[in-house]
C-alpha cells in the first residue's frame, strides 16, 4: 500500500512538473514567444488569424478580434478591438490578453511594436504559403494547449493539400491572370497565398515575377495574354467589372470564355476554407485543359 502511494505521488509530481513547463514557439518575425502556461485570453488582429485560432481548437479562449472576423459564426460574438489596419489600443489593453496574434503585413507595425513594448506576448504571423497554414494551426494549438484538436485539423489540411497536389500539379501548365480589384487594377505576385494556390493547380501566374499585391496595367495583361482570368472582388457576388475584359476579344481567356469568379474569403484568407477555394481554382483552370483551349 505504501509503495502504491509513493508511485501515485511520484506520478502526480511528474505530471505537475510536465504541465508547468513553459511553452515556446517561434513566430514569423523569428521571435521566440514563451508562455508559462497555455493562453486563456487571446486576441486576434486579423480575420484570417481568427479563423485559424478557432480551427486550432482555441475559440473558447479568444476574447477579442478585429473587425470582419465573421467566421466561424461564434467569432462575431467576441469583443472588437479595431480594424486590422487601425488597432484600438485601449480596447486591447482592457481585455488583458495573455496572447495577441498579429498579422505582419496587415497590422500597423508601430502598433504591434507598441503592444510588444507594453509587455504583451505577441505572436506575429504571415502565412504566405498553403503549407504554412497548417504550421500556424499547430503553433496556435500549442500556445493554447489544444494540441489534440489542432493536430487533427492540421493533419486533415495537409492530407487534403497533398491529394490536390497529386491530382493537379503535373498537368499541362495554364497561364492565369488573377484579378483582386479593378480600380486600380491589382493582381497577385509570386510571394502570395493565391500564387501558391495557382501553382498547386498546375497554373502559371502571369505576374509571379512581381511583388506583393502588384498594381498592373491592362496593357501588361494584354501582353502576357492569359488563358484564364479569375477574379475575387469584395464579397460573395461575382464582380461586374470582371466582364470589362470582354472589350478585349484578342485575349485567350476572353476568346474562349474562361472568365471565372471565386469568393474572396475562400482564397484571400489564410484559413481552412482555402481548401475549398483551391478546389474551385483547380476546377476553373482544369476547364481550359479539358477543352484543349
Amino acid at each position: 500500500m505504501l509503495l502504491t502511494r509513493l508511485i501515485f505521488t511520484a506520478a502526480l509530481v511528474c505530471s505537475t512538473f510536465v504541465a508547468a513547463q513553459p511553452i515556446t514557439v517561434t513566430d514569423d518575425d523569428r521571435r521566440s514567444i514563451t508562455l508559462e502556461q497555455p493562453a486563456q485570453r487571446i486576441i486576434s488582429l486579423a480575420p484570417s488569424l481568427t479563423e485559424l485560432l478557432f480551427a486550432a481548437g482555441a475559440g473558447d479562449q479568444v476574447v477579442g478580434v478585429s473587425e470582419y472576423s465573421d467566421y466561424p459564426p461564434e467569432a462575431a460574438t467576441r469583443s472588437i478591438v479595431g480594424r486590422y489596419d487601425l488597432l484600438n489600443m485601449e480596447a486591447i489593453v482592457a481585455l488583458g490578453p495573455d496572447l495577441i496574434v498579429a498579422w505582419r503585413s496587415g497590422n500597423p507595425r508601430a502598433g504591434v511594436q507598441r503592444l510588444i513594448d507594453l509587455g504583451f506576448n505577441v505572436y506575429v504571423a504571415e502565412p504566405t504559403t498553403l503549407a504554412s497554414i497548417a504550421d500556424h494551426i499547430d503553433s496556435f494549438a500549442l500556445l493554447a494547449g489544444t494540441q489534440q484538436t489542432g493536430g487533427a485539423t492540421s493533419r486533415f489540411f495537409r492530407e487534403r493539400l497533398n491529394a490536390l497536389s497529386a491530382e493537379f500539379q503535373n498537368r499541362e501548365p495554364v497561364s492565369v491572370f488573377y484579378q483582386v480589384w479593378n480600380e486600380p487594377l491589382i493582381s497577385v505576385g509570386g510571394n502570395e497565398l493565391i500564387n501558391d494556390i495557382i501553382t498547386l493547380c498546375g497554373g502559371s501566374n502571369i505576374f509571379a515575377d512581381l511583388g506583393l499585391a502588384p498594381k498592373v496595367s491592362e496593357e501588361a495583361v494584354l501582353q502576357r495574354n492569359p488563358q484564364v482570368i479569375i477574379a475575387s472582388g469584395m464579397d460573395i457576388s461575382r464582380p461586374e467589372w470582371l466582364d470589362e475584359w470582354l472589350r478585349w476579344p484578342q485575349l485567350q481567356a476572353v476568346a474562349n470564355g474562361d472568365l471565372y469568379f471565386i469568393p474572396p474569403d475562400l482564397v484571400q484568407r489564410h484559413s481552412l476554407r482555402v481548401l475549398s477555394g483551391a478546389e474551385q481554382m483547380c476546377n476553373h483552370i482544369g476547364k481550359v485543359r479539358v477543352t484543349g483551349r
